[in-house]
């Protein structure tokens, strides 16, 4: 490592002040490296938003110093973002683990992205570039194949967990903890950690105590199991199908994802019994205790297998009355209305539900509770601190435990998006923010989503949309015939004749008087029809309908 003199800087484009959309940026000198691309799916007032992306304008404007973009595991919100990053700028090489490799693979398949540069790191790799060398440490995650990694910067390591807990009895490998201690005794400048559960304490569930729930269920149930968790969860699924082969249960499945999930653990060697897959036809010559459906749409998904079976739209599977419902999953916040129309739908059908309470084990989350937290600062033993992707009251709740293991307070830096850290021989300080924020996906468009239009969205939902049609004549500037008045979503037409009528008179009272006015001006007189029809309407109806006067010119002689 080269430049001693001079300083590293750590940044985050996203994943402070959030959950979702990580991505941390390490540069010094010439040379930046990417954490990270995540993707964050929209609250509901982001109205036809599919996805909520970084802006990269930062690395647009650096993009001849990225050297590499590095993925700490396989989850959307570190992944999903990928697709839009490479549509942006060059990334030269893109290293992840196995898992994810995958995943990423399918994903730009999936964009029609054509990059082939995707390589495959383990806990033994080691990347070594001028100013950087990275290494990596195995991390307990809900999903396989999760690192923390440690970067070796000229002005001392960096410690970036990733998603992680600490599991002393998981269904897959257990972190490794002597490596991170070994590191932490090597002297960390800059940890940076995983704040997704700082507000809950003690240390969460083990996922072998989810499995002992789930074998007393499948075990006990005498009729159909229906099995919704996340597809991503890899191991929980794994649990799944052996306990079904346990007792000689085969599984159907529906949703893509899950699908997509399962052919990979195939494919990696995590599942080895293919025979227990079966489709739903083969299904209905199987007694109802011989049959476990594991699906997609434990989030209350609309359009997941889940819901489409609650609302009874599915094509091949119809509710049972002693079929038993398990969510083996946890409501992600923003959720929870969605998962319960579902879960309401599912009891109006007459089936029972099981979802995870504190008195039933159905599931654990894959991030570290305050304790665990405690244990990897302690382990880290870092000299400065800084929490990330967490909501700000998560970022707090860090940074509270973080003095407590003994960090200076003043040595714990809260950040938000664009913040800039800049590490020297003397210490960490704070550095000129950069330009981050949020950009909206809209199907296959990006970043074209202002403000504007998400408030007109939000309009049209409220009080809906009201089109005037005009035919015109430009040359006599007359109105033809009276103006032809059609709403959608502000009311019904049919059933209210006599408002649409005043509204029709109105219209045509502005256009004659604009139009013998003067002389005649297209944009002008759109303009003075929205300036005058709103208040008309407001103190009609009292609300407020987008107005979208539409004017065909119509050229005939006067005679």
């Amino acid at each position: 490592m080269e430049n001693k003199g001079c300083t590293t800087s750590v940044i985050a484009l996203g994943g402070l002040g959030e959950v979702g959309k990580n991505m941390y940026v390490v540069s010094h000198n010439d040379e930046l490296i990417i954490i990270d691309a995540g993707v964050m799916f929209p609250e509901s007032e982001l109205m036809g938003v599919d996805y909520v992306i970084q802006d990269v304008t930062y690395l647009k404007q650096n993009k001849e110093r990225i050297k590499a973009l590095i993925i700490t595991h396989g989850h959307e919100d570190h992944i999903g973002g990928i697709a839009f990053l490479l549509q942006n700028v060059d990334i030269p090489v893109i290293y992840a683990p196995r898992i994810a490799t995958h995943l990423i693979k399918n994903k730009l398949v999936d964009n029609n992205i054509k990059y082939e540069n995707v390589q495959v790191y383990n806990a033994e790799t080691v990347l070594k570039f001028k100013h950087f060398e990275i290494e990596f440490v195995t991390t307990t995650h809900s999903i396989p194949d999760s690192y923390a990694m440690a970067i070796h910067t000229p002005n001392g390591i960096i410690f970036e967990t990733g998603d992680f807990k600490f599991d002393l009895t998981p269904i897959g490998p257990m972190a490794d903890i002597h490596k991170m201690a070994r590191i932490g005794e090597q002297g960390v400048k800059l940890l940076l950690s995983d704040s997704t559960n700082a507000l809950s304490e003690g240390f969460s569930k083990s996922e072998s105590c989810v499995d002992e729930t789930l074998n007393d269920i499948i075990g006990r149930h005498h009729g159909r199991i229906i099995l919704a968790t996340f597809a991503s969860n890899i191991y929980r699924v794994k649990h799944i199908v052996e306990t079904c082969k346990k007792y000689n249960r085969q599984i159907v499945v529906f949703g893509r994802s899950m699908e997509t999930s399962i052919e990979l653990a195939l494919s990696n060697g995590l599942l080895t019994d293919r025979s227990i897959f079966i489709d739903a036809n083969k299904a209905k010559n199987l007694k109802r205790n011989e049959i476990c459906i594991l699906c997609t749409g434990s989030q209350g998904e609309p359009l997941a297998a889940l819901s489409r079976i609650a609302n009874g739209v599915h094509k091949q599977i119809s509710l049972l009355n002693d079929d038993l419902v398990v969510f083996s999953s946890s409501p992600i916040p923003g959720n929870a209305a969605s998962i319960n129309r579902v879960i309401n739908k599912l009891y109006l059908k007459g089936v029972r539900v099981f979802t995870n309470t504190e008195f039933s084990d159905i599931h654990t989350s894959g991030h570290a509770k305050g304790d665990e937290l405690k244990l990897m600062l302690r382990l880290i033993k870092p000299e400065y601190f800084m929490p990330m992707h967490g909501e700000y009251r998560m970022l707090m709740a860090h940074k509270e435990l973080a003095c407590d293991c003994g960090i200076k307070e003043d040595h714990v830096f809260i950040c938000q998006n664009g913040d800039v850290l800049n590490l020297n021989n003397d210490g960490i300080t704070r550095g000129d923010s950069v330009q981050a924020g949020d950009v909206y996906v809209d199907g296959s468009r990006i970043g074209n989503i202002g403000s504007v239009v998400l408030k007109d969205r939000k309009l049209m939902s409220k009080d809906g949309i009201l089109l005037t049609i005009l035919n015109i004549n430009p040359l006599t500037r007359k109105l033809l015939i009276k103006p032809n008045v059609t709403t959608r979503g502000f009311v019904l037409v049919n059933e209210n004749g006599e408002l649409i009528n005043q509204i029709e008179r109105k219209v045509s009272e502005v256009v004659n008087k604009s139009l013998q006015s003067g002389s005649y001006n297209y944009t002008d007189l759109k303009n003075q029809i929205i300036l005058e029809l709103h208040p008309f309407i407001s103190e009609l109806t009292g609300r407020h309908p987008i107005v979208l006067p539409v004017i065909m010119e119509v050229r005939e002689s006067e005679n």
